[in-house]
């Protein structure tokens, strides 16, 4: 076994077992393996080992991979590619043409052009709205009190569906308070569904806190370090 396939069996352990002590059904979290700095072989070991959905925070970096891994599968599926990493309106169209998720759409100028520039022969590029959950000026997303406004104009575009939220909150390491800005996207997201928006996603929780977040109803976990090890970012492409 790899040392790649050794981790994410790892990951996925900590997840089953987070899953059943939230008393949440088997299989009802998602992984997400976010390659972000390692290379299409580091890909490639995680596939081999069964891991299908993919993790990207930078356009160039993710379109060499996308184009090198090309019409490699999974049980005969294609690889799934997942644009997580702040998006520039200059980067817009290459996303929008080769990933299948983006869960960093932060306001509604990035939907937009997203939706304009999705080809329409591919299916709807599905999309998570970024909170800023913990209000931190450094990172990306609408505010709380922007979340219902927002989604629901989202929701109205064509070529794109709005799955649900994302949310990266402040670093915090005691177990207890980690679960609290978790618990605050949950309640969005669930008034967001209490107002008929089709929502089924809830991507938050990454190594070091998946725990708390699963607890809190996170539907998909983005892990890199945990899988992939320490990144070295002088390397990156």
């Amino acid at each position: 076994m790899s040392t790649i396939a050794a981790h994410l069996d790892d990951v996925l352990s900590r997840i089953s077992r987070a899953t059943a002590d939230a008393g949440r059904p088997a299989g009802s979290v998602r992984l997400l393996a976010v390659s972000k700095t390692f290379g299409a072989q580091a890909v490639r070991d995680a596939l081999a080992a069964g891991q299908r959905a993919f993790g990207e925070n930078y356009v160039q970096e993710a379109l060499d991979k996308i184009a090198t891994l090309k019409g490699e599968t999974l049980g005969g599926q294609p690889l799934e590619w997942h644009f997580i990493g702040p998006l520039q309106s200059n980067k817009t169209r290459a996303v929008a043409e080769h990933f299948d998720w983006v869960h960093s759409v932060d306001r509604l100028k990035i939907a937009q052009r997203l939706s304009a520039q999705r080809p329409t022969d591919m299916p709807p590029l599905q999309v998570c709205l970024q909170v800023n959950i913990s209000g931190e000026a450094s990172k990306s997303g609408v505010t709380p009190e922007e979340v219902p406004a927002v989604a629901r104009a989202i929701a109205a575009l064509p070529n794109l569906t709005l799955r649900g939220l994302m949310a990266i909150p402040e670093p915090e390491d005691d177990p207890a308070r980690q679960r609290a800005p978790f618990r605050a996207v949950r309640e969005l997201f669930d008034a967001l569904r209490a107002d008929g928006l089709a929502l089924d996603t809830l991507s938050m929780g990454m190594s070091a806190d998946l725990e708390a977040a699963v607890a809190e109803g996170a539907t998909m976990v983005r892990i890199g370090t945990a899988i992939f090890g320490t990144r070295d970012y002088g390397s990156r492409a």
